[in-house]
């Protein structure tokens, strides 16, 4: 493939803390070169994958935050969103950018897209035919949600507070399964946990990490929640994960009044969604995202505890396992980054578009 002004891939560093992810490994790297693609990665002080091995496999290599200086033609990739600023963005990102649901910031965010000519395609609108997504960090953010559900429920056990001090990212799932199976040692006992969202790729994982764990599990997708509650079903598991995105249509699964019942036995809410600042959040008994450095926030102090978990970047929890699952999804759209007005592409970008009339 001769080089052409849409086969410059830029790798970008994350910027926000604990994001050790990459959209993009070293094996499917070396697949967009030998198609034709050049690929510059930047150095980075937090990333799972080594630079090096970036470097054997022919990319170039870049100082950390240097896309900014990056040709004008290049397509920026990353994760998370961008650091934050004014300067007007003049590339063509693709990346998580959180801006298309009303969050903070949107309409700042999206105003620099416009004062630079820039074009968002957003991860999370890259999608096939019938409206599908080509790829997702879902599976893994609901495995890292209900694992840290269950330390939170642990470190509760124990009589902790707060029950978990932070989250830390693991080499890898066998070493992650082997700190939860000693905490329940410990305690002596397992939690139970109810799933919604059960049959999406969210609420696989969570069931996942769940089974691994010898774990009593309740699978509900939209058949159990159609009545649009309330449900005083997900008070009687000691912990809920929750794997529905919030829109109109969402019905509210724990609401203030709900977690009022004298016989609760749920101490810990995992909202891997994790929307909190929308009108729409299913869990409107919380407004804000938790952190690694401060994993939960303390609805109920009380009799029995209720502590709410809302990481927004999970799978950095398993940062290699999920980058490998992530970057071997997205290399079927990535190979067809050469035609970024067609397919999969050009439904990003009228989405991009629809939401820029909003301004």
């Amino acid at each position: 493939m001769a080089e052409t002004l849409n086969n410059h891939l830029w790798v970008r560093s994350e910027k926000k803390a604990n994001e050790r992810r990459v959209a993009i490994v070293p094996d499917d790297a070396k697949t967009l070169l030998e198609a034709g693609y050049k690929i510059t990665v930047e150095k980075s002080a937090q990333r799972c994958i080594d630079i090096q091995k970036y470097a054997d496999v022919g990319c170039e290599i870049a100082e950390e935050g240097s896309w900014t200086n990056a040709p004008k033609e290049a397509f920026i990739l990353g994760v998370k969103e961008l650091p934050e600023g004014d300067g007007d963005l003049v590339h063509r990102h693709i990346y998580f950018g959180h801006v298309y649901k009303d969050q903070p910031g949107w309409q700042h965010t999206l105003n620099r897209f416009v004062n630079g000519n820039g074009t968002l395609y957003d991860l999370e609108c890259l999608v096939d035919e019938g409206g599908r997504r080509v790829a997702a960090f879902g599976y893994w953010a609901g495995y890292a949600g209900a694992a840290v559900a269950v330390k939170i429920w642990a470190g509760q056990k124990m009589g902790n507070v707060p029950p978990l001090e932070r989250v830390d990212s693991y080499p890898n799932v066998d070493a992650l399964l082997s700190d939860l199976r000693g905490q329940i040692q410990t305690i002596g006992e397992k939690p139970d946990m109810i799933v919604i969202g059960a049959l999406g790729r969210t609420g696989s994982g969570a069931t996942d990490l769940g089974l691994a764990l010898g774990m009593d599990i309740t699978k509900w997708d939209m058949a159990e929640t159609a009545s649009g509650g309330p449900f005083p079903e997900i008070q009687q598991h000691s912990i809920f994960v929750n794997c529905i995105l919030a829109t109109p249509e969402c019905p509210r699964f724990v609401t203030a009044e709900d977690i009022k019942v004298a016989d609760r036995r749920l101490s810990v809410i995992a909202d891997v969604s994790c929307d909190p600042e929308s009108k729409y959040n299913p869990i409107p008994i919380y407004n804000k995202s938790t952190t690694f450095d401060a994993p939960s926030i303390s609805v109920v102090s009380e009799g029995t505890p209720l502590d709410v978990m809302a990481i927004d970047h999970l799978p950095s929890m398993l940062p290699l396992e999920s980058s490998e699952d992530y970057s071997r999804q997205l290399m079927a759209a990535l190979i067809d980054l050469n035609e970024p007005e067609k397919g999969i592409w050009g439904r990003a970008l009228n989405d991009f578009r629809k939401n820029l009339a909003r301004l």
